[in-house]
């Protein structure tokens, strides 16, 4: 299986991550079919990719309480 092309990935944290910025992830969603999750404190790490509507529906369940911790 060949790695994605992540050159061209434009990645974002939450306005909701506050200003510490110590445990955020960055999401980058313009890459088509697919949405490139990092971590911010190591943006050379690696990178958990989704396809859209998986990572659609996993904030959809978060939104509804429908994860816990």
């Amino acid at each position: 299986m060949t790695a994605p092309d992540l050159s061209t990935a434009v990645f974002r944290k939450s306005s909701l991550s506050g200003s510490s910025n110590d445990n955020c992830v960055e999401v980058a969603t313009n890459l088509p079919g697919l949405v490139a999750v990092r971590d911010s404190k190591d943006p050379s790490g690696p990178v958990l990719t989704f396809p859209p509507g998986v990572w659609s529906d996993f904030l959809r369940s978060i939104r509804h309480g429908h994860l816990q911790e």
